[in-house]
């Protein structure tokens, strides 16, 4: 078989296939599913099996009543499928003849997985087993299969800790050391001299956020060593003993631990939103207060005393108070109204004062990201100061430079000079006096003891809630998006600035401004910039902080120099020999007891749907023993977690040895094969000046057309029977040369260069939203704005501005929301189309307009399939909840039960709780597992498709138009202009005024 270029099949989408004997039909499955291990699910993406007449692209579609059948298998005159429609996924027949489906083998539980056929046999895998099913006996047997080897994935090994898998770090009370965690473990590491410490050496267990008691000799940490997570403490060099410290009776997640200044007690948070300290002496914890939504923000924060916390705190209203709870009281005071949004609590170090920033104007982003209108919104927060104490002046009283009297400055001259001759008489004194001077610098050193033991005397914090409002100040410093703050030495604050607007992309690895001020000179100085993470020393000497993947240590008095070698004890840290040992097996092992951990603790039913979790861990447990690699133990997880019948409930990551990849260059075109060369079918247009859509062929002076043959490659000719892509192998991003001609020999050939890109997708999807767009214009004369909304986070928002507000002025709207891969719930698009025009505005030149402005007034529908989902289930349904119109195409997705926010796997893998469910006001659960099904039911046929339709595209125009010509847009009559001077002599004219009658506009 020589092969030859591959050639697309005449269907618009396809996921598997089967061929039939002849090769004139194709037995496939028409779209893909996000979450193929979903049991019983039953929404928009459960899959069909289609039967297709490769000559014209008719489709017959295998009977079913909303199954998932897959993995068709052509043999002979039977399509044989495997399918849910009876209960766990068996085998099934498709009779082409009779038409008739049948049950070949039933599964006894598990669920076949795959399978595959021969000329007498299809052998099927079902999870961890396979079975031979003779076609000729139509029984089934077990085949026994033993696969011996050394696989390298379950080898114990040292593993270099790549620094983004360092997280939760801190540093030891002076800045010698810094702390981090990672891969489970615990390491300090030095600022300038000695090595790489891993304290707690825990290979199958997972030590999360070490904290650096204040005397320097603990080390606290979270650890699931025991078999849930307790408080541990351990000596900051490693050895001796572990102190074990249980934290309560249900077993819980657990966060941030703060130790307070006298190194005796230590605050934390649970996943349950509960706030707590613990006495490391007792081992007692009690609880200081509850959280009001999921999500909390606590940022607890000690008294210099250690007798008071300070946090913030969720109200209804979604905003944060501050908040302080007296340990001697056993209770809380609330510090700030309700009218704020205060976080980032913290006490100077004198006791006198506490810290925090507030914003007036967080708005519609009060949401925290759930909804897309609080997207892109400026937020800005101020810095305040809270004088505890009502006896304590104003540490920001007015200050006033005055002018001294003459004789005032001539006595305080005369007072210097006294003291110059003191000092030189002091020098001149009898050298034999000595042992009286000694015995006068004693007398001194005394007395500087005394002074030291005033300045050491304990600080004790005073809190007067009594009007503590006001006695809040606003600092100097001025109002920015401000993330962090944190204190350093008394009057010393860090803030860490973030851009005024934090997009999708920023939010990722998001880039501050870390600013330095100093209450003594009430002045705010830039410190750094560009640092993602930072963390200062208990005594505010020093400063940790990370830029992309590069760590480093400073002074906190100035700012680090770009030009002078650190200073000892600052500058990066040097992790390259920081290692951990890893043992898969046993590693594997404890991942496996974490995650069942986290769907128990973070799953939005606390009945997980009924089904008993500890009964199906213990159900796939013995899986474990077989599995060679982390890909296999992702399987595993897929299949067992799937037992929760819930979207949304993806696993994956973790570490595996990663294949050096080479990066292919792609021009952005169609070939087909003329005259023994490769011929140019269709070149994709760009956007050149958008980085993220460049087009190789259509830069200035490339210029190739569809119709172009391509000769050469970097002098290498190029015929038909090469493969056209291996002669671009590792170019993405660089410059190539082609030869290129409208012939296919050398007449009128030229050279250009160009510079392949790594991927064509976004000039496809860009190529097909403007295709769609151009079609509307066609069919509706212009008078139909088409808006493709590719999903609801930040691509889903920028397409919608762009698109829908620049065909403002059109009479309807067709918004197609196909394919879209979800994020937020979409409220933000929602509003925008449901604007009503309330007024007409006229000018005294130039055309009339409405208000609101930004807005398409007629009506609207949408179109949707089985590949839209999450916030994309949420679109539509919304749209509908909205009677904004009607909907066409098929049921999307179901899934809004939504996700985030959980531990990162010891190996930096991670899974899935759904813990946000999204049910109706009819107290339904309305679209999980169920999807939003059209008004218009719309297949996207295969036979259509090939004759340049698009069905689902074609229905809402249709549908759009016809609302139209039923509601067609009302016309406004321009008022007369108001004459005030008929009568009064003063009119135009003769008086009678002449208001005149403008015509009336749309």
């Amino acid at each position: 078989m020589e092969g030859g270029f591959p050639t697309e099949l005449p269907l618009p989408i396809g996921e598997e296939g089967s061929l039939s004997p002849d090769g004139s039909h194709l037995a496939y499955v028409p779209h893909p599913q996000w979450q193929r291990a979903w049991k019983r699910y039953r929404g928009g993406q459960t899959t069909p099996i289609w039967i297709a007449d490769l000559k014209d692209s008719t489709v017959v579609k295998i009977p079913r009543e909303n199954s998932n059948d897959f993995n068709p298998m052509w043999v002979g005159n039977t399509i044989y499928f495997l399918s849910d429609r009876n209960g766990p996924v068996s085998l099934f027949a498709y009779d082409t003849t009779t038409k008739q489906v049948s049950e070949v083998v039933k599964s006894d539980g598990l669920d076949f997985k795959s399978a595959s056929s021969g000329p007498d046999a299809i052998v099927i895998e079902q999870f961890g087993a396979l079975h031979l099913y003779d076609l000729n006996t139509h029984q089934a047997k077990a085949i026994n299969v033993r696969v011996a080897g050394d696989y390298a994935q379950v080898r114990p090994r040292f593993v270099k800790v790549e620094p983004k898998r360092i997280h939760n770090f801190n540093l030891s009370p002076t800045g010698s050391r810094a702390l981090m965690e990672a891969w489970g473990e615990i390491f300090t590491v030095p600022t300038d001299k000695g090595d790489i410490r891993n304290v707690t050496h825990s290979p199958a267990v997972a030590d999360r956020d070490p904290s650096w008691s204040p005397d320097g000799k603990w080390i606290a940490y979270f650890s699931d060593s025991p078999g849930e997570y307790e408080l541990q403490l351990r000596q900051q060099n490693g050895l001796g003993e572990v102190r074990h410290i249980k934290l309560g009776q249900s077993p819980s997640f657990y966060y941030s631990p703060v130790w307070s200044p006298d190194s005796k007690k230590i605050a934390y948070s649970d996943k349950r939103l509960n706030l707590w300290f613990v006495d490391v002496a007792s081992g007692t914890s009690k609880l200081v207060d509850t959280d009001y939504y999921e999500g909390p923000q606590f940022g607890q924060n000690w008294a210099p005393d250690s007798k008071w916390i300070a946090y913030a705190k969720q109200l209804p209203s979604h905003l944060h108070a501050i908040f302080v709870y007296s340990l001697e009281k056993g209770k809380s005071f609330q510090v700030t109204d309700d009218m704020s949004d205060a976080l980032y609590p913290v006490f100077d170090k004198n006791g006198k004062y506490l810290y925090f920033t507030a914003s007036t104007d967080l708005g519609l982003a009060v949401s925290g990201g759930w909804d897309m209108s609080s997207d892109n919104r400026l937020i800005t927060r101020s810095a305040y100061i809270a004088v505890l104490a009502k006896d304590l002046p104003s540490p920001l009283a007015p200050e006033s430079d005055e002018e001294k009297v003459k004789e005032e400055v001539k006595a305080a001259e005369k007072e210097k000079e006294k003291s110059k001759d003191k000092t030189k008489d002091k020098t001149d004194a009898d050298k034999s006096s000595k042992d009286t001077d000694n015995d006068k610098a004693k007398d001194d050193k005394s007395k500087d003891k005394d002074k030291d033991k005033e300045s050491d005397k304990p600080v004790v914090v005073r809190v007067d809630i009594e009007d503590i409002g006001q006695r809040i100040l606003a600092l100097p410093i001025p109002a920015r998006d401000y993330v962090n703050l944190v204190p350093g030495k008394s009057g010393i604050l860090f803030l860490a600035e973030a851009p005024e607007v934090i997009t999708e992309e920023d939010s990722q690895n998001l880039k501050q401004t870390l600013q330095k001020f100093d209450l003594s000179k009430r002045k705010v100085d830039k410190f750094l910039e560009d640092v993602n993470d930072f963390a200062i020393s208990f005594n505010g000497e020093k400063l940790l902080y990370r830029k992309d993947e590069q760590w480093a240590t400073t002074g906190t008095e100035d700012p680090p120099s770009s030009t002078d070698k650190p200073k000892p004890g600052e500058g990066p840290l040097k992790l390259e020999a920081m290692e951990v040992y890893v043992e898969p097996r046993a590693m594997w092992k404890q991942i496996y007891r974490e995650t069942w951990r986290i769907e128990r603790d973070f799953f939005y039913d606390p009945h997980y749907h009924g089904l008993d979790l500890a009964a199906v861990a213990k159900k796939y447990e013995p899986y474990l023993d077989g599995i060679a690699s982390r890909e296999e133990l992702t399987y595993l997880f897929e299949e067992a977690l799937g037992e929760i019948t819930v979207g949304h409930m993806f696993v994956g990551g973790g570490y595996q040895p990663e294949s050096k990849k080479v990066k292919g260059g792609l021009l952005g075109a169609d070939y087909t094969l003329e005259n023994g060369r490769y011929r140019v079918a269709r070149v994709y247009n760009g956007e050149n000046w958008n980085p993220g859509l460049q087009a190789p062929l259509t830069q200035p002076g490339v210029n190739v057309k569809a119709g172009d043959y391509i000769l050469a490659v970097n002098g290498r000719e190029l015929r038909a029977s090469d493969d056209i892509y291996s002669f671009f192998e590792s170019t993405a991003g660089k410059q190539v040369q082609l030869k290129v001609s409208p012939n296919p020999d050398d007449k009128r050939a030229r050279e250009v260069t160009v510079v392949p890109v790594e991927s064509e997708d976004t000039l496809r999807n860009l190529a097909w939203i403007e295709g769609n767009r151009r079609k509307v214009y066609e069919m509706t004369g212009g008078k139909v704005a088409y808006v493709h909304v590719p999903n609801t986070a930040g691509a889903g928002y920028n397409n919608f501005n762009r698109y829908y507000f620049a065909q403002v002025g059109k009479e309807a709207a067709v918004i197609d929301e196909r394919f879209n891969e979800g994020g937020q719930l979409a409220d933000y698009i929602i509003d925008c189309m449901r604007r009503p025009l309330l007024s007409r505005i006229v000018t005294r030149e130039g055309a009339d307009w409405s208000s609101p402005t930004a807005a398409i007034y007629g009506p609207k529908v949408m179109i949707v399939n089985e590949m839209a989902g999450s916030g994309g289930d949420a679109l539509p349904w919304y749209f509908r909840k909205s009677n904004i119109g009607p909907i066409v195409g098929k049921r999307t997705w179901g899934g809004l039960v939504g996700i985030g926010g959980y531990p990162e796997l010891i190996d930096g893998g991670y899974v899935m709780a759904p813990r946000d469910a999204i049910y109706g006001l009819n107290g339904e659960w309305e679209v999980e597992n169920h999807g939003i099904p059209p008004d218009y039911d719309v297949d996207l046929d295969p036979a259509a498709v090939r004759q340049g339709h698009d069905p689902q595209l074609e229905k809402a125009v249709a549908v759009v138009m016809q609302l139209l010509k039923e509601h067609p847009l009302p016309e406004y009559k321009r008022p007369n202009y108001p004459n005030y001077h008929v009568s009064d002599g003063l009119g135009i004219g003769t008086g009678a005024g002449n208001a005149g009658t403008p015509a009336s506009t749309k």
